[in-house]
Order: structure tokens, then sequence, then C-alpha cells
């Protein structure tokens, strides 16, 4: 068996040199002298008898060799990531921590029940909950900073498991100038009012998905807020079923009277985001998910 002329740790600080822009910074992000970082560099690249960096005026980039080479390091580091947090999880049975990522349109009911048996049962670890519009979701699997998500959107090499659909309903205040004509309306008559549209919370790549390209919008950071602005006669808008079904029965809402598009089904989607690395508190919040999902489907 070869041994490998390169070390993880050479490609580590590779890594960092790259992502920060040069050897000053990436040393004090690794807490080593600069000489040590270049060291490392130098090193590495005497071992492939490549040049994997240059300087470009006080940026280091890499060279299209390094680029290349530096991708496929760098799922190496990552699988080697894996196996060591795979043995912190064993060392201690339960997870310290278990970061829950679930999309604002999941029904908050459901979820707080979930989250009760989620501690619970787990008494030894420590539950973090975040809300995600749009994109936020997706990304939190993607870059791995979840452990368990409820996506609208599983991305592409990732298996995730249905668990419901929630029906988006568009609403107004009653006295809205939308109802004034007292006829069906279309894009063209939603065009010319504001819209309440909820914030991507995704960074990499935001959508702007619902959104009819009004006059106006006004944006918000939630579906709570969205729902005042509605319930103000501020603005019209999609949400979900659940959130709005009180308000429409109480008269306080009213159903936009839409020829096409009064409702919207989005499917939510559960997923285990490093099932290498589930541990017990991972497995009880998957399970209590599955077990919480509606009878009937499309039902809240």
């Amino acid at each position: 068996m070869a041994v490998p002329k390169t070390s993880a740790d050479q490609w580590a600080v590779l890594s960092a040199v790259v992502e920060l822009g040069s050897y000053a910074k990436a040393a004090a992000a690794l807490h080593r002298s600069q000489p040590a970082v270049s060291y490392a560099i130098a090193n590495l690249q005497e071992s492939l008898g490549v040049k994997l960096l240059e300087i470009q005026g006080r940026r280091a980039v890499l060279t299209a060799h390094g680029d290349t080479l530096l991708k496929r390091a760098r799922s190496v580091l990552r699988e080697l990531e894996t196996v060591e947090r795979l043995a912190q999880v064993l060392k201690r049975g339960w997870e310290p921590r278990l970061r829950l990522v679930v999309d604002a349109a999941f029904p908050r009911s459901r979820l707080l029940e979930i989250v009760a048996e989620a501690q619970a049962r787990c008494a030894d670890t420590q539950l973090q909950l975040e809300d995600a519009v749009l994109s936020g979701a997706e990304e939190a699997i993607t870059e791995g900073t979840a452990d368990v998500v409820i996506t609208t959107q599983v991305p592409p090499g990732v298996l995730g498991t249905w668990l419901l659909d929630v029906t988006f309903i568009a609403v107004a205040n009653p006295a809205h100038a939308l109802f004034k004509d007292a006829r069906d309306l279309d894009a063209a008559d939603l065009e010319r009012h504001t819209q309440a549209v909820v914030r991507d919370s995704g960074r990499l790549h935001p959508r702007d998905s619902g959104w009819l390209g009004s006059v106006s919008r006004c944006t918000v950071t939630s579906v709570e807020a969205s729902l005042a602005l509605v319930r103000a006669g501020l603005a019209f808008a999609w949400l979900p079923e659940q959130l709005v079904a009180e308000p429409l029965h109480a008269g306080e809402l009213r159903a936009l009277p839409l020829t096409a598009g009064a409702t919207r089904k989005v499917p939510l989607y559960l997923v285990l985001v490093k099932p290498a690395l589930a541990g017990p508190a991972a497995q009880v919040v998957m399970e209590s998910f599955q077990r919480h999902i509606p009878a009937v489907p499309g039902v809240v």
C-alpha cells in the first residue's frame, strides 16, 4: 500500500489560504505563524511537483491545477471531518446539540408538539430550532449546517422523505380595494396593489418565489409578519391555510376571488442531513416528524 506524499493538514492549510485570500489571514485563523503556513504550502507543492498558488495583487489565488486538486482534496477533508465527528458521537452517546431547520410553512402547532416531544425524550441534547424561508432550508442542507431539515425542495444528490403538502391561500382584508368591484380577479388586478412577500432566508441563491411583480411589495421576515400586514389592510398575500383558517372563519380576512391561482400547494420534505453522523437524538426527531404527519395528505 502506497503512503501518501501529502497530508490532510497541508490541504487544510491550502484551503484556508484560498478562502481567506492571504497567508497572514490563514495563519491567524489557524493559530499558526505565517512562516509555518508558507512552509506547509511550499512542502505541498514540492511533494506534488505542481504549482498550486500564485499571487495576484495582494491575494493568493489558485492556479488551474491547484483549483482542480483542491476540489478533490476538500471532499477528502469533509470525509475526514465526518469520521472524526462520528467518533465523537459514538463516544458521547447522545448529541450535545441538535440543529433543526424548519421551513416557515410547516404547521406551527405540529412543530411545537414535535419539539416538546424531542425535549422530553432527548433531555441531554440541546435543541436549536431555526425558521427558514425558500432557499434557506436547502442551504442548510447543502452547507451541512443543520442536522434535520424540513424543506420545500430537496437538493440534488440528497434523499428526502415527503411529509405533507401545505396549501397557501391568496387573502386580503375584506375592506381592501381588490374587493370593491365584486368580480373575479386576474394577475393584472393584483399587480396594481402591494403584495406582502417573505424574504428568502438563504444567502447564496435567494429566490423571489410567489412574487407577482406588483407595482410595490412589502418584504417581511416571517409569515406571521406578512399576516399582520394583510390583516391591517396594507397588502395581499398567499399565506398557509393553517395560519389564516381562523381569521377567514371570523371574517377578518377574505380569500381573493382569483380566476386562477387562488391556492397553491407546497410540498414539505424531511431530510436527515448527515445520515452517517446521526445520533440517537436525530433519530428521535426524524421519527417524531414522521409520526406527526397528517393521516390525510394535504390536511394539516
